[in-house]
């Protein structure tokens, strides 16, 4: 069992937590207003706490929250965080009228290589950003085969973000390994077909997927 903290209690983060849970984790969700912070959660494993509080208290560290803000977020957590596995889950974007991606706030570098940079005693590791959030935890879901990618620095890193994704019904077979933190600009990218994606076929689970 591994004490996870979620930066972010929205759809994303809700879902994962709940998830890491039913797998066997105790999961804290942080929250960045207190005045907003939810009640008690109904599952023992899922506690809610102030996003500093949840991340100094875990083990490992998710960042669902929104990608245009989590660089200063962040940064400002970097004492709490040294040392830990912090997994970049957020796509940096500007957004349309219609709130869908219209292009990425870092191109030509990525989201999570200025965490990185901002965060050098931090193992940061890029991945499950090229797919609807309820994919995330349900690969099984989609009629064919999905990929997720990993981008980072640390082997060590890697390994646990692995399993993890393992704990959430991801088959070995379809991790693929894309080599250090500055691949995460490649799948980040990626984010860039959503838009198009969704109006083509609707809001319906999907992901980005290497066919063989």
């Amino acid at each position: 069992m591994t004490t996870i903290g979620i930066l972010g209690t929205g759809r994303v983060g809700t879902n994962l937590g709940n998830a890491l849970a039913r797998a066997g984790h105790q999961i804290i969700l942080g929250h960045r207003d207190s005045a907003e912070a939810p009640g008690a959660h109904t599952d023992p494993a899922i506690q809610y706490a102030p996003q500093a509080e949840a991340a100094r208290t875990a083990e490992l560290v998710i960042n669902a929250t929104p990608g245009d803000g989590a660089l200063e977020r962040l940064s400002a957590l970097r004492p709490i965080l040294n040392g830990k596995t912090l997994i970049d889950l957020a796509n940096a974007t500007a957004d349309g009228p219609d709130g869908l991606p219209t292009g990425l706030l870092y191109p030509g570098s990525s989201l999570a290589e200025h965490l990185q940079q901002a965060l050098p005693d931090t193992h940061v590791i890029k991945t499950l950003n090229t797919m609807l959030f309820t994919v995330m935890t349900d690969p099984h879901s989609l009629a064919a085969p999905p990929t997720v990618f990993l981008s980072g620095d640390d082997v060590a890193a890697k390994q646990t973000v692995k399993d993890l994704l393992a704990d959430l019904g991801w088959k070995q077979e379809w991790m693929m390994d894309l080599g250090g933190i500055e691949t995460a600009r490649a799948a980040e990218a990626a984010i860039l077909f959503v838009p198009h994606v969704i109006r083509a076929q609707g809001f319906r689970p999907f992901a980005v997927s290497i066919a063989h």
